[in-house]
């Protein structure tokens, strides 16, 4: 009974000296329970920038080391295929435009007066057939005329009565205007044609490379004269804002940070310099220890990923670049 309780003692011991070696195998640092130290590297992201779409580089303004400001141009596409097509949009935009508005303002008044004096003319061409038929009618019996005439003349009036009637109806035609279904018509034919004005602009504006943040330029890819199409990168930048650190923690401790709490982040080059940050993110799923903090010991142990945002980065963090992260004790953090 003894060597069991000796054994267990020992087990006791062996764990209880596991448990406080854990914050040194980890990267960790701490000279009591409220205070730990993280290790981690500087994250930054890059971004590879490229034409949306197709042409030939007329211009390169931008080299691999140049600080690059948001909006600046970077890159220029030969222009003149994509501005002829905006001219040829306008000009298909300002026809159907002037066709629609011709429709909705309906026939000029002089239009409308032209139309009603062809409808009175017609009325006094079926009134004189209509007098020369009854002529006929009066001649016929006495053998005046002959039957041919008489057939003529009847005919002349039932033709004089057509021209009539249609003269009447392109006056109501007219005088009603456009129809609705014709102007929807009109409307749909010039929106279309908006939209493909709208694409050719942005297409003419799509010429010019422009940095989305600012950065700095890590490779040019391509020179002037090159023909790009969209799946090609002219550069690639690396942005200057975020800056994130990324870390690991464990989950005997992942209880003692949160989102927004408040760190300071040093690095080699100023270890006296701190950096303000802030967690940003804590990682929901637990993943195997890392590489960068492995031992043979951990190889098995669980950790959580934290992405620390860096609030005023300086120039010294760089791309991968190992920093330390010391977190607050928990009476200051409020926990």
């Amino acid at each position: 009974m003894k060597k069991l309780v000796i054994i267990l003692l020992l087990a006791l011991a062996g764990a209880a000296g596991w448990w406080f070696e854990l914050p040194a195998k980890l990267g960790w640092q701490a000279t009591d329970r409220k205070h730990f130290v993280l290790y981690g590297n500087v994250d930054i992201r890059q971004v590879s920038l490229g034409f949306r779409v197709n042409g030939r580089l007329a211009e390169v303004s931008a080299d691999e080391g140049d600080m690059i400001k948001s909006g600046e141009v970077l890159a220029r596409l030969d222009a003149r295929p994509y501005d002829y097509a905006v001219r040829s949009a306008e000009a298909n935009v300002a026809a159907l435009r002037a066709t629609r508005d011709k429709l909705k303002i309906g026939p000029r008044p002089t239009e409308i007066a032209q139309t009603r004096a062809n409808y009175n003319a017609s009325i006094a061409e079926l009134e004189n057939a209509e007098l020369e038929l009854t002529r006929a009618e009066q001649l016929r019996p006495r053998g005046t005329i002959s039957q041919a005439a008489y057939d003529q003349a009847r005919a002349a009036k039932a033709m004089a009565a057509a021209r009539a009637e249609a003269a009447r109806e392109a006056l109501k035609l007219i005088e009603e205007g456009s129809r609705i279904e014709d102007i929807a018509a009109a409307d749909a034919q010039l929106q279309a044609a908006e939209a493909t004005l709208a694409s050719a602009r942005t297409s003419l504006e799509d010429t010019e490379l422009r940095a989305p943040n600012d950065g700095i330029i890590l490779s040019r890819v391509r020179e002037t004269g090159a023909i790009v199409s969209p799946a090609d990168i002219v550069f690639v930048l690396s942005l200057t804002e975020p800056v994130w650190v990324r870390t690991y923690v464990a989950e005997p401790d992942l209880g003692r940070i949160h989102p927004g709490m408040k760190v300071k982040v040093t690095s080699d080059t100023r270890p006296n310099d701190a950096y303000d940050g802030t967690i940003g993110f804590i990682s929901p799923v637990a993943e195997f220890t890392p590489k960068s903090v492995e031992t043979p010991e951990l190889r098995t142990d669980l950790v959580y990923r934290l992405r620390i945002v860096i609030d005023k980065p300086g120039p010294d963090l760089r791309q991968g670049m190992p920093v330390t992260v010391r977190f607050p004790s928990m009476e200051a953090a409020g926990r």
